[in-house]
């Protein structure tokens, strides 16, 4: 299903604590047709959100209190299939990152947002062709 006037746009959910990276990356996605939900925590998007409800999540590996990485375990218990793309600014191997369909996304700040879109159009199975570029970082 494309993020496109015919259909419901995808959901995107956003993690980080950081609120300009949370609203640089609400411009980017909705400017690709995603509906986009923010959350400044790993403990506030477990409290407030249904996950049954999100196409993708994004988020940031360094936070207070749960870091991307629990975040991304507590997660796949109830929603194994879920992609999650992981964002930092910090040193992070990709053998680190928890896979997905046989794929891993790790994002290095500061992103390049036509990489960072088509891994989640590639992560989600979005038809919509990707900006040109390689992809992010994947195995």
């Amino acid at each position: 299903m494309a993020p496109d006037s015919g259909t419901t746009p995808l959901v995107v959910a956003v993690v980080d604590d950081d609120a300009g990276m949370r609203h640089s990356l609400e411009s980017l996605l909705e400017s690709a047709g995603y509906t986009v939900r923010l959350f400044p925590s790993a403990t506030s998007l477990l409290q407030e959100l249904d996950l049954a409800t999100v196409d993708c999540l994004v988020t940031d590996v360094v936070m207070p209190l749960m870091d991307g990485l629990e975040l991304t375990r507590i997660i796949h218990q109830d929603r194994p299939d879920l992609p999650v793309i992981l964002i930092t600014g910090g040193d992070l191997s990709i053998d680190k990152v928890p896979r997905v369909r046989d794929r891993r996304a790790l994002f290095r700040k500061p992103l390049n947002s036509d990489r960072l879109l088509s891994a989640i159009r590639a992560a989600i199975g979005d038809p919509m062709p990707p900006p040109a570029g390689p992809a992010g970082t994947r195995d």
